[in-house]
């Protein structure tokens, strides 16, 4: 086989194998959101059941400082949970695991942690996720494979736009 033809062969196997790791890592991307969508839904019922907002909870501070006026011997510190509020911890909540068709009778505060838990790893494979999405979509502009759709310097200028924080 002709050099330049092995090259050019290289080449596309090599254009092929990044693009179909951008699709999957993007198919991956929107699986990844139903799922925090689906979480973040579970969440809030939790919330409307326990009667909270994720503001309308005192601060432990506020807390510790009622207790102190009125008590002389009681414990000095209350947690209180940001979603249970005052609602009671240990009753009972169906959770079905995810993956699983298994449904488990768990404590509400149990519940709601295994979910922000769950939201935050979510939120970092997520993040994970898109910064794979910029990278692989860089490479492949990169090397050619966008130039006839997309000039190489629009998708450098949309890959390296970064977030602000306000």
């Amino acid at each position: 086989m002709d050099p330049n033809m092995k090259q050019l062969q290289e080449a596309l196997v090599d254009i092929e194998t990044d693009a179909e790791q951008l699709l999957l890592a993007r198919h991956q991307l929107v699986e990844n959101d139903k799922m925090r969508n689906a979480n973040r839904e579970a969440l809030t019922a939790l919330r409307k059941r326990a009667r909270t907002t994720k503001t309308s909870v005192p601060s432990p501070f506020d807390v510790i400082m009622k207790e102190m006026e009125r008590t002389s011997g009681k414990q000095l510190v209350k947690e209180i949970c940001p979603t249970c509020g005052n609602h009671d911890p240990k009753e009972h909540t169906w959770l079905m695991f995810p993956g699983s068709d298994i449904f488990a009778r768990v404590p509400f505060h149990v519940t709601h942690t295994i979910l922000d838990k769950d939201q935050e790893r979510l939120d970092y494979d997520t993040k994970k996720l898109q910064s794979f999405v910029k990278e692989k979509s860089f490479l492949i502009s990169e090397k050619g494979a966008l130039a006839d759709k997309i000039s190489p310097g629009i998708v450098k200028s949309l890959v390296s736009l970064t977030d602000k924080p306000k």
